[in-house]
């Protein structure tokens, strides 16, 4: 036998969601990848795992492939763990994973907790297709652009965002979709965890909680059998009824119909 790196899920909060497996193997592996040694050491403390921890993470990564691959080299068996989930999954671990790979060790998956299904499971959305688009650009107008490759896209769209920043993200989405279903969860498997369902009209006006990280679920495109039933003007209507301002339902039905803001308000004012 090779050789192994063993990708091991941890949990996203709730400890107890570690299963049988990870516990085998990060009990029986020669060394621990980890990121912050700190926040590891609680979980394998609480399974009372003794096993070195190397330090792995975001800035120091392509510095400690020499030293993993040279481990491996001398025949030991490595698991590499995020501070949550799953490794490699909007955490380090694409790199090494790769190097493992093309160097002619065995990787080998202990699959476990994750954020993006734990979300999307109990959505409400469509379950599949989806998309994981992860974390946003940071500047304004890369947002913009990346999420208006997403606009007649069907699938949900699952988004991870700061706490710090989902008001603002919110508002973004709103501008760029429209007013479509959304969910936000934060706080997944902990004791204070929340699902809010809602639409981006309503969840932009919200206060949101400003600890946990957050998972945005985006209901995809719909061509709503409602245009070929309603005029224009009846369709803005409707929206006004849910109680979106008449600015807000031009847009939300000029960006479904694929047609001009200015084209529906002219057309509802002649009316």
């Amino acid at each position: 036998m090779k050789p192994t790196l063993y990708v091991v899920s941890t949990p996203i909060g709730n400890l107890s969601d570690m299963t049988y497996r990870s516990i085998e193997v990060l009990s029986q592996v020669d060394a621990i990848l980890c990121e912050d040694t700190r926040t590891s050491a609680v979980l394998l403390n609480h399974y009372q795992i003794k096993k070195p921890l190397i330090s792995y993470h975001e800035f120091n990564k392509l510095e400690k492939e020499d030293q993993i691959l040279s481990m491996l080299s001398e025949g030991k068996n490595l698991a590499l763990i995020s501070d949550a989930g799953t490794p490699g999954i909007n955490d380090p671990g694409y790199e090494i994973i790769k190097k493992t790979i093309d160097s002619g060790y065995y990787v080998v998956s202990i699959p476990g907790a994750s954020a993006i299904l734990a979300a999307l499971v109990v959505s409400g959305l469509v379950i599949q297709p989806f998309t994981f688009i992860g974390f946003l650009p940071k500047k304004s107008s890369d947002q913009k652009k990346l999420l208006t490759s997403y606009q007649d896209r069907p699938e949900t769209l699952v988004i991870y965002e700061s706490p710090l920043r989902v008001t603002a993200t919110l508002k973004t989405l709103f501008n760029v979709f429209g007013n479509r279903r959304v969910v936000l969860a934060r706080e997944l498997t902990k004791t204070f965890e929340t699902i809010i369902r809602t639409n981006l009209n309503d969840a932009q006006a919200m206060e949101h909680n400003t600890k946990g990280e957050y998972v945005i679920l985006l209901e995809g495109f719909i061509q709503k059998e409602i245009q070929s039933i309603l005029s224009i003007e009846d369709e803005v209507k409707q929206h006004m009824k849910t109680g979106m301002s008449e600015k807000d339902a031009i847009k939300t039905v000029a960006k479904a119909r694929k047609l001009p803001k200015n084209d529906v308000y002219q057309t509802i004012k002649t009316k």
